[in-house]
């Protein structure tokens, strides 16, 4: 018996011989079990806070670092987003089921916003600090890839503007 998600999708293997009520039975338990791995693998605002601080420290000098950092739930066609001006980063709760290299990567490239707010040359210069940068980005655009059948395009979804003074690490 085994239980994961595959995209939007929960599925769960029973054995085939099972009755309909133990059928019910394990999956009820199977969905719990796997809720209760997934929450354990999801770290809080803190942890999140903590772990922007350590990398801002490993690969950007440290010192810009971010006044607070956050997993939202209103972020469905970015990954990241950063005011500049506050110190402020939003990362999409899509990334907490991610490797951690994965959520490395985008507090990466939201820090780097700490210090250059456009994505010219010398921002993916500080990105590329990061030794998994290009491996993560790869991910996430297999992931965008493999999670929906046209591209989203880059940009804004209109339920998540952005104010001139955010930046942000969408999709593509």
């Amino acid at each position: 018996m085994s239980a994961y998600r595959d995209g939007d999708t929960t599925v769960v293997l029973v054995p085939a011989t099972f009755s309909r009520a133990e059928e019910k039975r394990w999956v009820g338990r199977m969905l719990q079990r796997l809720e209760a791995r997934e929450e354990r693998r999801r770290p809080g605002d803190g942890e999140l806070h903590e772990r922007a601080v350590e990398l801002a420290r490993r690969y950007l000098d440290g010192t810009r670092l971010p006044d607070s950092v956050r997993w939202v739930d209103n972020q469905n066609s970015r990954w990241g987003s950063c005011t500049p001006d506050t110190r402020t980063i939003r990362i999409s709760r899509r990334v907490a089921g991610m490797p951690s290299w994965v959520v490395d990567y985008v507090l990466i490239h939201e820090l780097a916003h700490l210090f250059i707010p456009h994505h010219g040359s010398e921002f993916w210069e500080l990105v590329h600090r990061y030794p998994k940068a290009e491996r993560a980005r790869g991910y996430l655009e297999g992931f965008s890839a493999g999670s929906r059948s046209e591209p989203c395009e880059p940009g804004l979804a209109p339920e998540e503007p952005l104010t001139g003074a955010e930046v942000a690490l969408a999709e593509e």
